[in-house]
């Protein structure tokens, strides 16, 4: 029979004393390994931040549809756009020059050599978009030949789209133009004795809406279903697909500075080869749009060639 040890003897058998460094040292790399996971995190949020770029683009109508495709589709490379919206055709190439916006795409290569030759700047294409075919358009006549001897037509005032406007009015029998017709007609070209109707220059934005005081208008395709105006309702257009057409390719255009920009280039691919863009494009357009891809160099040389004429004009 064994006896109990009496209280406050020594036990024949210390316990282990319980080792606690295990323990810290665990807690430590476990701590170690919070922090490193956050620190990785972070960075990596960072480092995804520093790989994104912005570019600010001036167009005119932001609000058609498939500039927000383009914006998800550049967002999806790296790229923020803003899209920035003017309502004046004069008002995106300043904007670029002066270095406001980063590139713009609202005009066509006519426009962009008179500006050019104007201002003395030197914007540059680098990439195409699509070519706009320009139409004749009535509220009060279903032909050309319904058009009374005599009647108004209004055509766009700014010199490249007059001289386009001019031209297609030429080529559905409604004046004649001394000079035949080119690129640099205007009104004063305009044979008024050989000519059917009496021709108007307005606001590029007012031709659509001045219809009700008009027999008929040369509207812009960005004013067509603004105005409520049908495409096919047109009673003339010229043909896009004409190679004669290429100056009126619309384009981007940056500085001259930044033609070979990398990500500028990036954002011309992005438009051209996103099915999203380039279907709603072709929408907007009442699916008169021709699209193109046009290489960056023809696009230059035909810039060089207009500008070229351009002065030559003026001499």
């Amino acid at each position: 029979m064994s006896t109990t040890p009496s209280t406050g003897s020594t036990p024949l058998i210390e316990a282990p004393r319980r080792r606690r460094w295990p323990l810290v040292l665990a807690a430590l790399v476990a701590v170690a390994v919070v922090v490193g996971l956050l620190v990785a995190l972070t960075g990596g949020d960072d480092e995804a931040a520093a790989d994104r770029r912005s570019v600010r683009l001036g167009v005119v109508g932001a609000s058609d549809p498939y500039w927000a495709d383009f914006q998800d589709a550049a967002a999806e490379e790296g790229i923020d756009v803003e899209v920035v919206d003017f309502a004046d055709y004069n008002q995106p190439n300043p904007a670029v020059a002066e270095g406001d916006l980063d590139m713009n795409q609202f005009q066509h290569i006519v426009f962009l050599a008179d500006y050019d030759v104007a201002s003395g700047e030197d914007l540059q294409p680098i990439g195409a978009t699509a070519i706009y075919p320009l139409g004749l358009h009535s509220k009060q006549y279903d032909s050309v030949e319904d058009i009374p001897d005599g009647a108004t037509v209004a055509v766009p005032n700014d010199a490249s789209n007059q001289a386009r406007a001019l031209v297609l009015l030429q080529s559905a029998g409604l004046i004649e133009l001394r000079s035949g017709g080119t690129i640099f007609s205007d009104l004063a070209d305009v044979d008024e004795d050989a000519s059917r109707v009496e021709v108007k220059a307005l606001d590029a934005a007012l031709t659509a809406t001045s219809l009700e005081d008009l027999a008929g208008a040369v509207v812009n395709n960005d004013f067509v279903e603004k105005a409520g105006l049908d495409f096919d309702d047109a009673l003339a257009q010229d043909d896009p697909n004409d190679p004669k057409a290429l100056p009126y390719a619309n384009i981007f255009a940056v500085r001259a500075d930044d033609v070979d920009d990398p990500t500028y280039r990036e954002l011309v691919e992005i438009y051209q080869e996103t099915q999203a863009v380039q279907d709603g494009v072709r929408e907007v357009s009442g699916g008169t749009a021709v699209m193109l891809d046009t290489p960056v160099e023809q696009l230059q040389e035909s810039l060089r060639q207009v500008e070229a004429d351009t002065r030559a004009q003026q001499d």
